[in-house]
C-alpha cells in the first residue's frame, strides 16, 4: 500500500480509526509493512501534523511510529525501540479507554510484535557498542507487554465475542519468546496458569496454540517433567502446518530428546527428513547400550546441542544407555545372577576406564531405584540378582 504523502497517510489512519477497521490500522502501524520504506513518511518532527489530523492518544502513537520509521531508516535500533515503546504505551491508553470493544486487537498484535523485535535489535546494537548486555532491553520490553496483557486479562465482561481476552495468548507467546531468550523461565508460570484457566484456551487460533504448547513443552522439559513435555511438544509438532518445515524441525529438536528419555527412538528416515542427523548416532548408541558411541556423538555435536540448550538433557540418556548395556550383559550370560565383574568388564570395553566395583554398584542401584531393572544387589556375593519375570521393563511403561 503506497502513501504519497504524510497527510494522505495520516488521513487514511484517521479514517481507519473512525470506522474501527482494526486490520487496516494494524497495517498502517506495522514496521514490517511497505509504507515504512517510503522516504516521504520518514520525517523527524511529525507531531504537529499528527495533532492536526488525529485525536489523542492516537496522535502521540502515530507521531512515535513515524519517528520510529525514521530511526529504522537510519539503522538506529535503540532509538527505534524507544519510540516503539511510546507507540505501545499510547495504544494501551486508547485500548484501556475503549472498554466495550476489542476491534483494536490487530493493532495490539502489530505494535507489540514490533516492540519485541526492536528490543532484540536494540540489545544487539548496544552490545556491539559495549554499552550493555543482551537481554536488558528485552526485559524492559517484557514489562511493557505485561501492561498490555493485564488490560486483556482484566476484561471480565460477559460477552465473549468482543472480549479483550482474545488477545491474551498472542501476548503470552511474545512474552515466552523474551523469557526464553533472557533465561527467566520462572516468569512463564503465572502466564501458563492464566491461559489454562481461560475459557478461551481451546478457542484461540491453531497457530497461537501451537506456539504456546511449544514453549510450555520446552519449559516442562527443563523442569524434568518429560511426560508433560512429550504431550505438549507432540501437540505442537502434529498441529504445526505441514508446510512449516523449519518450525517442525525446531519443535523436533526438543521433542526428540524427550521421546528418547521415555524410550521412543526416532527413525533414521525422520532424522533425514528434518535434517537432524546430529541425533542419528545418539539414537543408535542409546538403543545399543553403546556408551562409547554416545560419548563420541555428544562430543562431536556438542556445539549444536549446547546452542539448542539440550546438551544436559541428552546427558540424561546415559542412564538409559547403562540400562541397555546391562540388558546386553544379561542376555550374554543368560543367568539371573550376574557377577558385578561382568559389568565392570563391559564398561571398560566402552572405554569407561575411571570406574571400579563400587561405582558399578552405584550405577546398578540407580537403575534399580528408577525402575529400569527389577532386582537387587547381593553385596555378599557381589552379584546383581534380577527378576525371573521381565527384569528389564520396557522404558515406555515407566513413563
Amino acid at each position: 500500500m503506497a502513501h504519497g504523502s504524510l497527510v494522505q497517510y495520516l488521513q487514511q489512519m484517521s479514517d481507519g480509526l473512525d470506522n474501527r477497521e482494526g486490520a487496516l490500522c494494524a497495517e498502517l502501524v506495522s514496521l514490517r509493512h511497505s509504507h515504512v520504506g517510503n522516504p516521504r513518511l520518514q520525517v523527524q518532527n511529525p507531531e504537529q501534523k499528527c495533532q492536526e489530523l488525529l485525536e489523542p492518544p492516537y496522535d502521540e502513537m502515530l507521531a512515535a511510529h513515524l519517528r520510529c520509521t525514521y530511526a529504522v531508516g537510519n539503522h538506529e535500533y535503540v532509538e527505534a525501540y524507544k519510540y516503539q515503546t511510546v507507540v505501545v504505551q499510547s495504544f494501551i491508553k486508547a485500548f484501556q479507554a475503549d472498554k466495550e470493544e476489542n476491534w483494536a486487537l490487530p493493532i495490539m498484535n502489530s505494535v507489540t510484535l514490533d516492540l519485541r523485535i526492536f528490543a532484540n535489535s536494540a540489545d544487539l546494537q548496544l552490545a556491539r557498542k559495549g554499552r550493555g548486555k543482551v537481554g536488558d532491553t528485552l526485559e524492559k520490553a517484557a514489562d511493557t507487554l505485561m501492561s498490555c496483557f493485564r488490560v486483556c486479562a482484566s476484561d471480565n465482561r460477559a460477552g465473549i465475542d468482543d472480549s479483550k481476552k482474545w488477545g491474551m495468548l498472542f501476548l503470552v507467546n511474545q512474552l515466552f519468546k523474551i523469557y526464553f531468550k533472557i533465561n527467566k523461565l520462572h516468569l512463564c508460570k503465572p502466564l501458563i496458569r492464566a491461559i489454562d484457566s481461560s475459557p478461551l484456551k481451546d478457542e484461540y487460533t491453531k497457530a497461537q496454540r501451537v506456539t504456546f504448547k511449544y514453549y510450555v513443552g520446552r519449559k516442562a522439559m527443563f523442569d524434568s517433567d518429560f511426560k508433560q513435555a512429550e504431550e505438549y511438544l507432540s501437540f505442537a509438532f502434529s498441529h504445526c502446518h505441514r508446510s512449516s518445515q523449519k518450525n517442525k524441525r525446531m519443535i523436533l529438536i526438543y521433542l526428540l530428546p524427550v521421546k528418547m528419555l521415555l524410550g521412543h527412538m526416532p527413525t533414521l528416515r525422520l532424522l533425514k527428513k528434518y535434517d537432524l542427523m546430529q541425533f542419528a548416532d545418539v539414537t543408535k548408541a542409546v538403543s545399543e547400550g553403546n556408551l562409547l558411541l554416545l560419548n563420541e556423538a555428544l562430543t562431536r555435536h556438542e556445539a549444536f546441542f549446547i546452542r539448542c540448550g539440550i546438551f544436559l538433557i541428552l546427558e540424561k540418556l546415559k542412564i538409559i544407555t547403562y540400562r541397555n548395556l546391562s540388558k546386553k550383559v544379561y542376555q550374554l550370560l543368560r543367568t539371573h545372577q550376574l557377577p558385578l565383574d561382568a559389568f565392570l568388564v563391559a564398561l571398560r570395553f566402552m572405554k569407561v576406564d575411571d570406574v571400579d566395583l563400587d561405582e558399578v554398584q552405584c550405577i546398578l542401584a540407580n537403575l534399580i531405584y528408577n525402575g529400569h531393572i527389577k532386582g537387587y544387589i547381593s553385596h555378599q556375593h557381589q552379584k546383581l540378582v534380577v527378576s525371573k519375570q521381565n527384569p528389564f521393563p520396557a522404558l515406555s511403561s515407566l513413563s
